[in-house]
């Protein structure tokens, strides 16, 4: 898929269903294992727990971490089931598109009543961040 809106979309759009289907009150795993499988019977590439490094400036390893989902080479997903998305959650999927530099990011909760999906934009250029 070469329309990275429309792959966020598609994205959004099959959480949203799984949402509707399960509900909210499932544990986390349960949302990224359900969220995978419908995408992948969508026809997408999807990574669990896709590993990320962080590096210090002189290439010294500083930490490990695993996204929750990488869809189609180009998409992090970072999935929440919380009453809702806090800071933190936003911070923690920011260190993931800067660690990574992959420009594109989905940050979707299950865990409330309200399904809840914000996008996220990581511009190296600029080594700002757009919402």
């Amino acid at each position: 898929m070469d329309d990275i809106m429309k792959l966020c979309d598609l994205v959004r759009q099959t959480g949203y269903e799984l949402h509707r289907y399960l509900g909210c009150g499932h544990l986390e795993k349960v949302y990224e294992n359900g969220l995978a499988h419908r995408l992948r019977k969508a026809g997408l590439q999807v990574e669990q727990q896709w590993p990320l490094q962080v590096f210090d400036e002189d290439g010294t390893l500083l930490g490990d971490y695993e996204a929750d989902l990488f869809v189609a080479q180009r998409l992090i997903v970072e999935l929440k089931a919380c009453r809702a998305i806090a800071d933190e959650h936003v911070a923690q999927l920011l260190g993931y598109l800067r660690a990574s530099r992959i420009e594109h990011g989905l940050l979707i909760n299950f865990g409330a009543a309200k399904y809840q999906i914000k996008k996220y934009i990581w511009t190296p250029s600029h080594h700002g961040l757009a919402e």
